[in-house]
């Protein structure tokens, strides 16, 4: 119950701050539920805060490639208009 209110009051502050664009209320999930699981690793004590944040950069690096490569095949597909 804490967790599902800490999240609809986020929620609501973002609302109140104008955040319009789908993209911002996307970004804005995304970063709130990535400090949500970093307390709960940190709470459950799985790995010390060194390892974490190496891992942590290791998931984001690995990331950014799989976006990149989601952009490479989108483009690579795309086929010009016969006139």
């Amino acid at each position: 119950m804490k967790n599902s209110k800490f999240v609809i009051d986020r929620l609501s502050r973002l609302f109140e701050q104008g955040i319009v664009s789908s993209k911002d209320l996307k970004n804005e999930l995304f970063t709130i539920l990535k400090s949500k699981r970093d307390e709960l690793v940190f709470k459950l004590k799985l790995t010390s805060k060194d390892e974490f944040e190496v891992l942590s950069k290791r998931v984001e690096n690995l990331e950014k490639k799989i976006e990149k490569i989601k952009i490479k095949k989108k483009t690579k597909f795309k086929q010009a208009k016969k006139s």
